[in-house]
């Protein structure tokens, strides 16, 4: 009788295969519980996002690409998720003078209101989140992220 030979595994690859899935794991766990404690003001983590990339652009505001760009997570329907947080006074919109092409939102004060009452309460949840890493461990791991990410982001992989 004919032996069936198994294919040879590659030890690193079931390695990073295992990586994977407990990094989305974690990113998953981390998101819930954003998600928990944004939701009392009716935000999810995207609409929290934006508020914080459009604060940080300050009173220029950004192109709706721009914003896209920098979002955490990518969003292929970023106008009517700016739509809604327009409608709930958070941010506003309008076309730039000089190019008409151009639309830029920018926070408004109510946008920066709940940004400012949400900042004490999110800072803890990180806090509460990660507490039981030390701060050594906590940047050899995001240096580790930063790592793979920039890899990825470049486009390039490395054999």
């Amino acid at each position: 009788m004919e032996r069936t030979r198994k294919p040879k595994r590659d030890p690193q690859a079931g390695l990073q295969a295992h990586v994977f899935v407990s990094l989305m794991r974690t990113a998953d766990a981390l998101a819930r519980g954003a998600e928990t404690l944004l939701k009392p003001f009716r935000l999810s983590g995207t609409q929290y996002n934006i508020l914080r990339i459009l604060r940080g652009a300050g009173e220029k505001g950004l192109a709706c690409r721009e914003v896209g760009c920098r979002l955490i997570t990518r969003d292929p329907d970023i106008t009517r998720l700016l739509d809604r947080m327009e409608s709930r006074g958070l941010i506003a919109r309008a076309r730039e003078a000089l190019d008409r092409r151009v639309v830029k939102t920018r926070i408004t004060e109510e946008g920066l209101r709940l940004l400012a009452e949400l900042d004490k309460p999110v800072r803890e949840f990180h806090r509460h989140q990660l507490r039981h890493l030390s701060e050594k461990q906590l940047r050899q791991f995001l240096n580790l992220l930063d790592r793979a990410r920039e890899r990825l982001e470049e486009g390039q992989s490395s054999d």
